[in-house]
């Protein structure tokens, strides 16, 4: 797991995204550190106030740049000038806010304690149905702390979504390190028949399935997609980190699956929704990446157009095997990654604008934004923003007809029909 350090500049709303931020890597064992030379990695959530406050963002990025492996940088300069810590040569990552904590576990599976339960967050229940994976990545660090996958029985998990729902959750996120191999040790992969057996639950409600590894999804895809049809309940939401374009790599990696049987998870899913969200994970720059291993990750990108994309930069963990192994140069690894970042960028925003214009029914408002907006979930988990949210009297856990008037590259805006 990584130690991080994390700054944070500007107004409340900036100080809410970084409580989130450290609420996501404490949720996936990550730990604070008292400061950037005892950290793995530092975030630097800035300000643009005025040019004064630009040039101390700038300075201070590049002075934690210099005190640890990796720096990450978001909020409001990052977002709205990022091209200014590129022309600093400053040697970090821009991202989105909530980019940040995928970022940070170098694509990693999320780590829960051995006695996690459920946790109610406004109306946002967090549902943590296993622990432990099927699998041994060359670059995961979390199986150390992890082991095999250890699944409550389904009638537990159930219990625990019922209790959720009651004590007021509208959406339900199920979370583990692996959810698609849930139930593998007891004999089968048995999270259709768990997702089918919370979607049966009296109340409205909606589920989010956590991330789920491919080789786990790929046996069960057309139960699963069944289930995704057939429950109104469940966001249309897949999220399968693929990892590399590369075959090599993806051995290299360990990750137990190859690039065919993502596709056919991906083919799946298309072929029984209409309209669903696919998510993913590249990790860029692996020691044994080459330039074509690159070219094909890319391409794979294009292929399957996935409209949320997850891309890091590969660092080493200590105590795994690609530790050892010879890494590529920083410099390379940032132009691979800004390369990705780009593209991945161009794609994701044009699913967005494709939205513009359309009605999105029943819509779940799921928390407060910045100032007086809410934002709100469609069926397939696209973020839509409302603004002036208390004239159209809306709060987290109302349900709306959207009409999507506008887009940015992450989300889009939207008024109640």
């Amino acid at each position: 797991m990584a130690r991080y350090h994390i700054e944070t500049y500007g107004c409340t709303s900036n100080r809410g995204e970084s409580r989130e931020i450290e609420r996501r890597l404490r949720d996936a064992g990550h730990h604070r550190v008292g400061g950037p030379d005892e950290a793995d990695v530092a975030i630097l959530n800035t300000c643009t106030v005025v040019e004064k406050t630009e040039r101390n963002m700038l300075r201070r990025a590049e002075e934690l740049a210099t005190e640890t492996a990796d720096l990450y940088i978001t909020g409001c300069m990052a977002l709205a000038q990022g091209e200014e810590f590129a022309d600093a040569e400053v040697d970090g990552e821009v991202l989105h806010w909530d980019e940040v904590p995928q970022a940070v576990t170098n694509g990693e599976c999320p780590t829960t304690t051995p006695d996690a339960e459920p946790v109610l967050d406004g109306v946002v229940g967090i549902l943590p149905i296993a622990r432990g994976c099927m699998s041994d990545c060359s670059y995961c660090i979390t199986k150390h702390a992890t082991g095999k996958i250890e699944s409550p029985p389904i009638e537990e998990n159930v219990r625990k979504a019922r209790a959720l729902i009651h004590a007021g959750a509208k959406e339900i996120r199920i979370t583990g390190q692996d959810t698609g191999v849930y139930g593998w040790d007891q004999g089968k992969r048995t999270l259709h028949e768990l997702l089918e057996r919370i979607c049966a639950i009296d109340g409205e409600f909606r589920v989010r399935v956590g991330m789920a590894n491919p080789k786990g999804v790929h046996g069960i895809r057309e139960d699963l997609a069944d289930v995704f049809v057939e429950n109104d309940e469940l966001y249309d939401f897949l999220h399968a980190p693929v990892q590399s374009g590369s075959n090599d790599v993806l051995g290299d990696m360990r990750r137990q699956h190859q690039v065919g049987e993502y596709l056919e998870v991906v083919d799946t899913f298309d072929e029984r929704l209409e309209y669903w969200t696919l998510s993913t994970d590249f990790i860029v720059g692996f020691p044994t990446e080459t330039d074509d291993d690159h070219r094909k990750s890319l391409e794979l990108l294009r292929e399957t157009r996935p409209e949320k994309v997850n891309v890091t930069r590969f660092s080493k963990r200590p105590g795994t095997d690609a530790a050892d192994m010879k890494g590529l140069g920083g410099t390379l690894k940032k132009e691979r990654s800004k390369e990705m970042s780009k593209l991945k960028r161009e794609l994701v925003g044009e699913a967005y604008e494709s939205m513009v214009g359309e009605t999105r029914p029943n819509c779940l408002v799921v928390e407060e934004g910045v100032g007086d907006s809410v934002k709100c979930r469609d069926s397939a988990y696209r973020q839509l923003i409302v603004q002036h949210a208390s004239d159209h009297g809306l709060e987290p856990g109302d349900f709306v007809d959207l009409e999507v008037t506008a887009h940015e590259t992450m989300y889009a805006f939207a008024e109640p029909v």
